[in-house]
């Protein structure tokens, strides 16, 4: 419940995170990573009833839902929409690889990259996963800074507010870190705030078609709902095989669509690897 009760009284996370934007806003404003899913949303909303000044990016990667995209152009059409160098389709091919669970390097090259210099808010949230409880901090600054401030409003894990940020040279404020998903659809729905069909259709989180952390059933969902992508890859992965031909590297093999098949159901998820065939790496 967005009314939380402590031993030291009742905490009105919303305005806990308000305090949060208003305390740490750069003279620049903030830029706000908006992805069309409910806790950017959460984020976004937020910021608005905050009154920092911000301005909300969305990193377009080529592989994105339509309904995602088509929602944020009806919706949010003050989002920033940022347009990668080269789409999925040709960092395949320049790579030679698929993006795998070991080796993320789509997120670096079509998300990570930009916003550099600036303090970004996310709509981060422990509560998506152990691993982001564990690293991720309310507020994260680059390696160069090494001050630490606190709210008083803020509980004892909670204010651990400053770590060092992977992204270098950002500082990145998560002001919903410790919401519950409960309590962003109830902070959703309590202001009326349309959110994307996808969720009604069965998607817990919005992200890019057939990522390999969503597991084996997750991209053979993502096919099934989107079958026009698969065959996107498939072509991506017939020019990503000749480019490893060319450059004289070894491939086990017979063609793209052995890999599609290892990618899906074996060692691109990080699960076993289909019976008698090996890794691309």
């Amino acid at each position: 419940m967005l009314q939380e009760t402590t031993l030291f009284g009742t905490t009105d996370k919303v305005q806990t995170a308000i305090d949060r934007l208003r305390a740490f806003e750069p003279p620049d404003g903030y830029a706000l990573g908006f992805s069309g899913g409910k806790d950017s949303q959460t984020a976004y909303h937020l910021a608005k009833e905050a009154g920092v000044k911000f301005e909300a990016h969305y990193h377009l990667t080529t592989v994105d839902p339509p309904e995602v995209v088509y929602f944020i152009r009806d919706r949010y059409p003050d989002v920033i929409i940022d347009r990668p160098a080269l789409s999925m389709w040709q960092l395949i091919e320049k790579k030679m690889c698929l993006p795998t669970r070991i080796q993320r390097w789509c997120c670096s090259e079509l998300k990570e990259m930009y916003l550099a210099g600036r303090t970004i808010i996310t709509g981060v949230r422990w509560a998506e996963s152990i691993s982001r409880r564990n690293k991720r901090a309310m507020l994260e600054l680059n390696s160069y800074s090494k001050n630490q401030i606190m709210l008083n409003s803020d509980n004892d894990e909670a204010r651990r507010m400053f770590e060092v940020c992977a992204l270098k040279g950002k500082h990145v404020l998560n002001p919903i870190i410790d919401w519950g998903h409960e309590e962003v659809w109830e902070y959703l729905n309590s202001r009326e705030i349309p959110h994307c069909s996808l969720y009604d259709e069965g998607w817990s989180r919005l992200g890019c078609i057939a990522c390999p952390m969503s597991g084996e059933k997750g991209m053979a969902r993502d096919f099934a709902r989107w079958p026009k992508y698969y065959g996107l890859y498939l072509h991506a992965v017939e020019r990503m095989l000749a480019a490893r031909n060319r450059a004289g590297l070894e491939t086990c093999w017979p063609n793209a669509q052995a890999v599609m098949d290892w990618w899906i159901h074996g060692g691109g998820h990080g699960g076993p690897e289909v019976p008698g065939q090996l890794s691309l790496f």
